[in-house]
């Protein structure tokens, strides 16, 4: 019995509440839990990995209560893609904070955990209606995280990321209502087996039930037009937050992909295609009005997260087409674009803090106190994320231009992403220069020693070593492409073929008394009960 399914949620939901109980604590205390429970995490994301890699497609019943009517976990490629991405970037996230962003506010590593937790649910979980808990569970964590250090430019951008997300939760809820009222269920893999059979009268609940979900993971993975909110939000918060809500926006990235292969395919009759179609103009208009966005910005934040939009209207070009290889390619750019992100609002950071009342803001300033080492960060992050050769950006949008040469439109996915990239380097290269070359002399009132606004309260330079891990993440990702593309290929032929997902969960005869072929191992130690459930499925290495 492997309890490794369940464990990136246990892991940071008992992190959380240790952290509280040592709430008075010394701060170096709870920085040494909080960094231990990361590196554990990322220990435990590498052994999933490893598993799914070899094939296995891991479920964990708890209760051992059979599919549909318990709560399953199933740890399949996607799901345990996103689990090691979230480790990585909550692993330099808590570094980053630890030099002294954590102490602008209270229980800033208990709220952390608990968004990790939230986060690796939503990846991990089987069943709709807990994917909707824990969206909840990582928003309502994604709050405390927005505010902490509070501000009144902090708190107006709060406002409206809470206002928004409380309105989305709404439309999620009446989205599952609907699901649930036509087809009887809100187990994925049940409802996979069921979608093709709805009742007369019920196609158009279900197909509205798709199309008003589908709106609920664009406003989570900030597509047009939704996603204006998020420049403002992301370039008001701290720069360990806004780092750590890269991967909050895949959230949205991931359900699209999950329900939109498992429960409402394509293929399936009372779908037609839809999703795909209504997705792929909307990722490309996505790419234009965040590039122009990025251009546009007069804080590097701002640009930043603007950048971040761009990325996922590439990433959902590629998942918009919905073949197996626009899929593999969609995933391996998300990986690419999700570290970079997280190191480009560290080292933002970093830039914003030694350049006085100035900060971020892409105007003369006194130069920055390490031009050498935040100028070669600086420009190596932006080559990255714009796509320049021999970076995992110039790779993977090959990668979805190269899957997208049969579609429809290809002229315009091709303009489109390409122009997009020359836009974002053009914004990047303007930003560089404001920063780093149009520099102006100090004076008596803003000297380069004195300690700036975003500064931990040491006043001490930070160090750049979560970034360079975030930077070297990147660079492995271009140097081991071999491999991550292969593991990324695996995972699209998963979705492809859900078959072994749904058997996995439902066993081969999609009865709820059913188990699939593996491995069973029951559990009854007194704790817990639960069953594990290792199948082989197709397209291992």
């Amino acid at each position: 019995m492997s309890h490794l399914p369940i464990l990136p949620v246990i892991v940071p939901a008992l992190t959380a509440v240790t952290l509280l109980l040592f709430a008075r604590a010394p701060i170096a205390t709870q920085r040494a839990i909080s960094v231990l429970s990361m590196l554990g995490m990322v220990g435990i994301a590498t052994a999933l990995v490893v598993e799914a890699a070899g094939g296995s497609m891991m479920t964990y019943r708890l209760g051992d209560w059979a599919a549909p009517y318990g709560i399953v976990l199933v740890a399949d490629r996607l799901a345990v893609l996103m689990v090691a991405m979230t480790s990585l970037v909550g692993l330099g996230t808590v570094a980053f904070a630890a030099q002294g962003w954590d102490l602008h506010g209270r229980n800033f590593h208990a709220l952390l955990h608990f968004q990790l937790m939230g986060l690796n649910g939503a990846f991990l979980t089987g069943d709709i209606f807990n994917l909707f808990v824990f969206f909840e569970i990582l928003l309502i964590a994604s709050y405390g995280l927005m505010l902490h250090g509070g501000g009144r430019e902090r708190i107006g951008a709060g406002l409206h990321y809470v206002v928004l997300n409380l309105g989305g939760s709404a439309l999620f809820v009446i989205g599952l209502g609907m699901v649930y009222g036509s087809l009887g269920t809100l187990n994925m893999a049940d409802l996979a087996l069921r979608v093709g059979d709805v009742g007369p009268g019920l196609e158009a609940v279900v197909q509205a039930a798709a199309l008003l979900l589908l709106v609920v993971f664009a406003l989570k993975a900030a597509l047009l037009p939704l996603y204006f909110w998020l420049p403002r939000t992301y370039g008001a918060t701290s720069a360990p937050v806004a780092a750590l809500f890269a991967i909050m926006t895949k959230v949205g990235v991931y359900s699209i992909i999950r329900v939109y292969t498992l429960v409402f395919p394509g293929e399936a009759p009372v779908i037609d295609g839809l999703p795909g179609a209504v997705l792929l103009p909307i990722a490309l208009a996505t790419i234009v009005f965040a590039a122009l966005g990025a251009l546009a910005a007069n804080t590097l934040r701002g640009m930043v997260a603007n950048l971040l939009v761009v990325s996922v209207g590439v990433m959902m070009t590629a998942i918009s087409l919905f073949t197996e290889a626009s899929l593999a390619a969609g995933l391996y750019y998300m990986v690419h674009s999700t570290l970079i992100v997280a190191a480009l609002f560290l080292i933002v950071e970093m830039v914003s803090a030694e350049r006085g009342e100035v900060v971020d803001r892409l105007q003369p300033a006194p130069q920055v106190a390490r031009p050498a080492l935040l100028g070669t960060l600086f420009f190596v992050a932006a080559a990255a994320i714009g796509g320049l050769p021999p970076f995992g950006g110039f790779l993977g949008k090959v990668y979805v231009l190269q899957s997208a040469a049969d579609a429809n439109g290809v002229a315009w996915i091709w303009t489109i992403v390409l122009a997009g990239s020359l836009l974002g380097l053009v914004a990047l290269a303007r930003g560089g220069s404001a920063v780093f070359w149009n520099t102006a002399p100090s004076t008596d009132d803003d000297e380069i020693g004195d300690p700036p606004r975003t500064a931990p309260p040491s006043g001490r330079p930070a160090s750049a070593a979560p970034a360079v891990l975030l930077l070297g993440l990147v660079a492995a990702v271009a140097i081991l492409a071999g491999p991550v593309s292969t593991f990324t290929d695996a995972a699209a032929a998963q979705l492809a073929d859900p078959t072994g997902y749904i058997e996995a969960v439902m066993g081969p005869d999609g009865g709820i008394d059913g188990v699939a072929d593996g491995d069973i191992d029951d559990v009854a130690d007194g704790g817990t009960e639960g069953v594990a459930v290792e199948l082989q499925t197709g397209g291992g290495e």
